[in-house]
């Protein structure tokens, strides 16, 4: 059933949505100052190429204490529209019965939207 719903998520609309925050990951990578962000919209295309299934959990590592001005200077400069996008999305597809798991996927989305460092993407293939 997974691979039913990430193919009709594909078909309508995962696709263009994944390749336009490749796109995005890409002209951040360009700059050398831009890859770690370009890193985290890799992340989040990522998620929009395969979203059910996958999940968003928590990483621990040693540069913890970076992770904060890194999420600030995301949500600032883009993240939080990616949320917001994702939110209007989400509860616009929640409004009909048949839309609520692919609002869901998109309330997953805007969870890792809003501070992706420190997150990691599980893909369940």
């Amino acid at each position: 059933m997974k691979t039913l719903a990430n193919i009709l998520w594909l078909i309508l609309g995962g696709l263009e949505a994944a390749i336009g925050y490749f796109t995005g990951a890409l002209a951040l990578c360009v700059t050398i100052i831009g890859i770690p962000w370009g890193l985290q919209v890799f992340k989040i295309g990522l998620l929009c190429l395969w979203p059910f299934g996958a999940t968003v959990q928590d990483t621990e590592g040693l540069h913890g204490c970076i992770r904060v001005p890194m999420n600030v200077v995301w949500f600032i400069f883009g993240g939080a529209w990616a949320w917001l996008c994702h939110i209007f999305f989400g509860l616009l597809l929640c409004l009909i019965v048949v839309g609520i798991p692919w609002g869901k996927q998109h309330f997953k989305m805007a969870r890792l939207s809003l501070a992706p460092f420190g997150k990691e993407v599980m893909l369940g293939l």
